[in-house]
């Protein structure tokens, strides 16, 4: 029988993984930095694929810690860094970009440009926040903007867009599950609160195709199941 719920924790400067017993007591816990990267003034990026080998190798050592199994663990749940912009090729899984941190300001003058174009009270009504470069809206449309062939990829349904959540859940099933919860949906600036969807209008204003986003769901359910060749056992 299952003992263990595992916790994911990643954060801006670190990965972690804890495992609590049925009570909420704290078994183990192992905790990984990463590296930061700052290739201009203003500019924060993370690599994609050290995100998730920090994460994985955090989780190997809290269940090695306990001697844990998968079939020990009952579930995983995750909390992570909102607002990070990862982009990434659906067959190949290789990110074709940095991680768009949520401190960068890069697109700053493409918030104001939404703003002059009237569009501010637009993203406030329907996403519930101020614009600003802090969100993942135009850190996604300056990837296709800015990465050769990334647009037309896109276009071509060949990639897939995710906050940090995102990346960890395709990871983790192989491959499998594109998908995201309210809460981080609500961060990235495109998504409709009221109405718990991608805003079509938001979208279209930033020249982003809806194939790239994830589906949404509520923050407590079941999103997929770890595949075996992620974590033995699963």
């Amino acid at each position: 029988m299952a003992k263990y719920i595992m916790a994911l924790d990643q954060g801006t400067t670190s990965s972690r993984c804890i495992l609590f017993d049925k009570a909420g007591n704290i078994c183990s816990m192992a905790q990984k930095e990463f590296e930061q990267i700052y290739p201009r003034p203003g500019w924060v990026e993370h690599n994609p694929m050290e995100i998730w080998s920090s994460q994985y190798a955090v989780i190997s050592e809290a269940m090695a810690l306990l001697g844990v199994k998968a079939k020990d663990i009952a579930g995983i749940g995750i909390t992570n860094q909102r607002e990070t912009t990862i982009v990434w090729d659906k067959e190949t899984g290789e990110p074709v970009y940095n991680a768009i941190v949520w401190q960068c300001r890069r697109t700053a003058k493409d918030v104001k440009t939404l703003i002059r174009d009237g569009y501010g009270e637009v993203i406030k009504a329907k996403t519930g926040l101020v614009p600003d470069a802090y969100f993942s809206a135009t850190k996604i449309a300056w990837i296709l903007n800015n990465v050769e062939g990334a647009r037309k990829r896109a276009e071509e349904g060949k990639l897939l867009f995710g906050t940090v959540d995102t990346w960890l859940i395709w990871k983790l099933t192989g491959g499998v599950i594109h998908v995201t919860d309210y809460t981080n949906a609500s961060r990235t600036m495109l998504f409709d609160i009221h109405k718990l969807c991608w805003d079509k209008e938001l979208i279209d204003k930033l020249n982003i195709p809806e194939s790239m986003l994830p589906e949404v769901k509520p923050s407590s359910c079941i999103y997929g199941y770890t595949d075996s060749s992620v974590i033995a056992g699963s």
